[in-house]
């Protein structure tokens, strides 16, 4: 950035071109360490590149002097940098960024908006913005030097100071210290969303800060060491400010202090700490999870120590079950083909162990039953099952099945972790619908199918090889068909469940009481060629509702022409207290 006069061309007219060649030209110049790096090692000079930014403060009044800056500047570039590849002590320019800064006076608003043109060329990028004349100088500048250095913004707030006029008070303050972004790369490496509230934006300003809580300081930094990742050099923003220099002269005098970051929970954690080393003060970046110097955290650990539910036990039986071994190519046989090898059964035999697999116990209902699931949870994962195989996983079918009509309550997943329960009726029906569920995603064969079949037939559900889960039908489109098939005439009804299916087929029928609570089938829409037909659902309708009844009345039962007389009672009572009938004259 350089400051200077411009040269006057005409009334009214100022020469920048001088003033924007002359930036150029210094940005040709190479530094220290370019130098160092061009003559230390010859092999790698093409590796060291030359970028810079220029930045142009003055005042534009029309769009087309922006467009002639722009473009003669970039003209300007492409010519000085064929120069420089000619010279031996000068480096072409990469690319540079020139920053045009147009200072607008107090009044009427500036006509030419903000623009930018990140690609002018593969050399060059523009950005032309207005500023007021005054206050808002220095924000701009300061944005720019955070943006061109890498720097980044950290208010430190809470600082408690005491007043001048009164030395038994104190009052808070804030104050804003530029450093290296990379100190706040710790606290800021999650999830934008969960990190968002840790910056804001200062008064007046127009770039974002980090704001950090002052803790108790402490003064016995030589002696405690401290577990930071890094360390980065400071400066304060306002620098003449009172309360800039009170901070300073407390870190100066050896004191330190530790920063307290926010959390979106509302808990706290010291994050980094201030701290003077030879007459420079640093921000030390804290570590805020477990330190490497600690024993590798357990699998059974969670963030912060908490001990979760992941199934470790089944993992270690998965992986078992899944072990890889070296198969020698000379076992292998002629009649082998690229489908049957064995890394080909392994990858089948690993995707058949992993169609469904729960990590935690809390998200499964199933898999925390342990032994009373055992043989089916083991034996659906094969490929093939034999008879006696199937006839295992339907006994654990039947066996939850009579748990549940013996009101035998299942282990809940929370318990022994302090939390509630679920209720018994829940739990089963949440034991059903992941084990039809694990049963679906488990057909392999024809036997895996019977099993299937077993549990949709003791459920009261249609078992098809199509089955995809209970099939929803419309309530509206189910009273439209019950409406028409009471309208239908006997030879039409008859005609019409002929059709249809009288019972639904069951291997294994179910206990009384297990059938009065099992829910009715599904309904099934007239006109389709599978399913149970609208008779067998009503009429198993009727028998639901009538099992769940009370005993009936007895005085409906000894009614004759469906007429009951009240109180028959009352008319032989009354002739026993007169003595008798009266006998007409």
């Amino acid at each position: 950035m350089m400051l200077g006069p411009a040269r006057a061309i005409g009334p009214g007219k100022l020469d920048l071109f001088k003033g924007l060649r002359t930036a150029i030209e210094i940005l040709m110049e190479p530094s220290a360490v370019q130098h160092e790096k061009r003559t230390s090692l010859t092999e790698s000079a093409t590796k060291v590149l030359n970028k810079g930014r220029i930045i142009l403060v003055t005042k534009i009044d029309t769009e087309d002097d922006v467009k002639t800056l722009k473009d003669k500047f970039h003209d300007t570039l492409l010519y000085l940098n064929k120069v420089a590849a000619a010279t031996d002590n000068l480096m072409a320019i990469n690319h540079c960024d020139l920053v045009l800064l147009n200072l607008w006076p107090d009044g009427p608003v500036c006509p030419m908006p903000w623009r930018s043109w990140p690609d002018v060329s593969t050399i060059m990028s523009c950005e032309f913005t207005n500023l007021q004349g005054g206050v808002s100088l220095a924000p701009k500048l300061c944005n720019l030097v955070l943006k061109h250095y890498d720097l980044a913004s950290t208010t430190v707030t809470g600082i408690p100071m005491k007043e001048e006029q009164n030395a038994s008070s104190s009052a808070n303050y804030d104050v804003e210290l530029f450093h290296p972004a990379a100190a706040h790369a710790a606290i800021l490496k999650g999830i934008p969303t969960e990190t968002a509230h840790l910056k804001t934006y200062r008064e007046g300003a127009d770039y974002e800060t980090v704001t950090l809580k002052w803790c108790t300081p402490r003064s016995n930094a030589n002696i405690e060491l401290q577990h930071c990742s890094s360390a980065y050099r400071i400066t304060s923003v306002d620098v003449n400010s009172r309360p800039s220099s009170c901070l300073t002269n407390f870190l100066l005098n050896g004191r330190w202090v530790m920063l307290e970051m926010p959390r979106k929970s509302g808990s706290k954690v010291i994050s980094h700490m201030l701290a003077c080393h030879g007459g420079d003060i640093y921000i030390h970046t804290m570590y805020t999870s477990r330190s490497i110097l600690e024993d590798p955290p357990s699998i059974s650990e969670g963030c912060g120590g908490r001990v979760t539910d992941y199934r470790i036990p089944d993992f270690g039986e998965f992986l078992k079950a899944n072990k890889l071994a070296p198969y020698p190519a000379s076992a292998l046989s002629s009649d082998d083909s690229a489908v049957s090898t064995p890394l080909v059964k392994s990858r089948e035999q690993l995707s058949r162990h992993t169609k469904y697999w729960p990590i935690t116990l809390s998200t499964t209902s199933l898999f925390t039953l342990g032994q009373q699931v055992e043989p089916l949870t083991t034996l659906m994962v094969k490929s093939t099952l034999t008879d006696d195989e199937v006839v295992e996983c339907k006994q654990v079918i039947l066996c939850l099945m009579s748990m549940e009509a013996r009101g035998d309550p299942l282990p809940s997943p929370m318990a022994g972790r302090g939390g509630k329960g679920m209720k018994r009726e829940d739990q089963y029906r949440a034991v059903w619908a992941e084990l039809e569920q694990y049963l679906q995603v488990h057909l392999h064969s024809a036997a895996h199918e019977k099993v299937l079949k077993c549990f949709m037939d003791c459920h009261n559900k249609v078992s098809t090889p199509e089955y995809k889960g209970d099939e929803k039908v419309d309530i509206d489109q189910a009273l439209k068909e019950l409406d028409d098939y009471n309208f239908m005439t006997e030879r039409e009804k008859q005609e019409f469940n002929m059709g249809g299916m009288k019972h639904v087929p069951s291997d294994l029928p179910l206990p009384e009481s297990k059938r009065r609570r099992s829910a009715p089938p599904p309904l099934t829409p007239m006109g389709r060629s599978s399913g149970v037909s609208l008779l067998t659902l009503w009429e198993n309708k009727v028998s639901s509702e009538q099992s769940r009844r009370c005993l009936e009345f007895q005085g409906r039962l000894r009614a004759e022409g469906n007429v009951t007389k009240l109180y028959v009672n009352l008319q032989k009572d009354k002739d026993k207290d007169d003595g008798g009938p009266r006998k007409k004259n």
